[in-house]
């Protein structure tokens, strides 16, 4: 019995011990990891292209052709002839159709008769009213009897112009069965081929058309602000608006590098769209610029002024504002608000809150933070090409 009691003690004992342990905490603390610093972001700065530079404002229009004419029959008759060749240039006077002239050769003869009748009829009312003046003065005749053979006289010369008319009229439509070109340009396809019946008069048919290829317009629309800014630039100068340098460009080409001069400005201004049309003529010896074709027209907008320039890539956006990076000495880099200008070439101008000689990420935007820390590799800008 008092083997089982010392047993039963140390039992006990033993599972309080055991239980004190678990009661222990366990010093299981282990000094934290510091998080590696990550590497600086790569990108590429560089210091803003400082140039002279002038502002071009662009436009869009079309060409248009200074002459087009529709080639239209003057007197009705078949078509017999088509004498040129499907587009091709022809010269003021150049014959283009011809039309059956015996009809009109006839009424010519027969408009001839009728002069010279006409004429023989007025001679001889001359010749009577002349021996009616001696008998007059004889008193052989009475006074009614010489107005009469005055009055025949009158009327025979009347009728002798109504049949100069009736000539002239006659010569004029024999003339017009021969169509010529009215101006110098290029022209379309015949739209009646020989053998047709054409029409004259106020149904005319249309036979053809010719476009002027050189000079050739352009004309576009304006805005009233921007009329006023070129209207005061161009009194700077000494000069009027018209006579002011356009440039233009193709919509396939880079630059502008067709040169031309404003010749109009509209009266006034359009209530509807609030802008006012301005029409640019351009050299065109080569016939590049077609009738038709879309084309960019563009204006000088500014005198020339030293301005700072960076690629529009260079720049975002922030809400409402344009923002760039700029890189301070200790490669740090933070967030600028700017104000941008026009765009040059490929550049864009900056007109407040950079200077010359700061550094601006120009590439490598995509993972930079406010005062992040980055790793440079500076470049220089090409100029901007006008």
């Amino acid at each position: 019995m008092k083997r089982f009691t010392i047993l039963h003690t140390l039992l006990i004992t033993l599972c309080l011990l055991l239980l004190s342990g678990c009661d222990k905490p366990q010093n299981t603390s282990v000094a934290p990891v510091q998080p590696a610093s990550p590497p600086p972001s790569k990108a590429k700065i560089a210091q803003p292209l400082s140039q002279k530079v002038t502002e071009w404002d662009e436009f869009t229009g079309r060409i248009e052709a200074v002459n087009m004419v529709e080639v239209r029959a003057r007197v009705s008759g078949y078509l017999e002839k088509v004498n040129f060749t499907a587009g091709a240039t022809v010269k003021k006077g150049d014959l283009l159709f011809v039309i059956d002239s015996k009809p009109f050769k006839a009424q010519l003869s027969y408009a001839i008769a009728e002069f010279e009748q006409a004429k023989s009829k007025q001679e001889l009312a001359k010749n009577e009213l002349a021996r009616a003046e001696n008998l007059l003065k004889a008193k052989a005749i009475s006074t009614e009897e010489y107005d009469t053979r005055n009055k025949g006289l009158r009327g025979a010369t009347k009728a002798v112009d109504s049949a100069t008319a009736q000539v002239e009229s006659a010569k004029l439509n024999l003339e017009f069965t021969e169509v010529r070109a009215p101006i110098n340009g290029r022209i379309s396809r015949e739209l009646i081929t020989a053998g047709n019946l054409v029409n004259g008069g106020g149904d005319a048919t249309k036979l053809a058309t010719i476009v002027s290829m050189n000079p050739v317009y352009v004309t576009v629309d304006v805005d009233e602000r921007a009329i006023l800014s070129y209207r005061r630039e161009a009194q700077k100068q000494g000069h009027n608006l018209e006579g002011t340098v356009v440039e233009l460009a193709l919509s396939d080409e880079q630059g502008f590098p067709h040169s031309g001069h404003i010749n109009y400005v509209a009266p006034m201004e359009n209530p509807v769209t609030g802008t006012v049309s301005l029409r640019g003529v351009f050299t065109n010896a080569d016939e590049l610029l077609s009738p038709g074709f879309f084309a960019r027209m563009r204006l000088r907008g500014s005198a020339p002024y030293d301005g700072l320039l960076l690629p529009d890539r260079a720049i975002g956006t922030d809400q409402a504002d344009r923002i760039i990076w700029v890189m301070d000495s200790d490669k740090k880099v933070t967030q600028r608000k700017i104000i941008v200008g026009k765009k040059i070439g490929d550049l864009r101008v900056i007109s407040e809150g950079l200077k010359a000689d700061e550094w601006v990420i120009i590439e490598g935007l995509q993972k930079l933070r406010p005062n992040s820390v980055v790793e440079p590799e500076k470049m220089t800008l090409a100029p901007a090409a006008e």
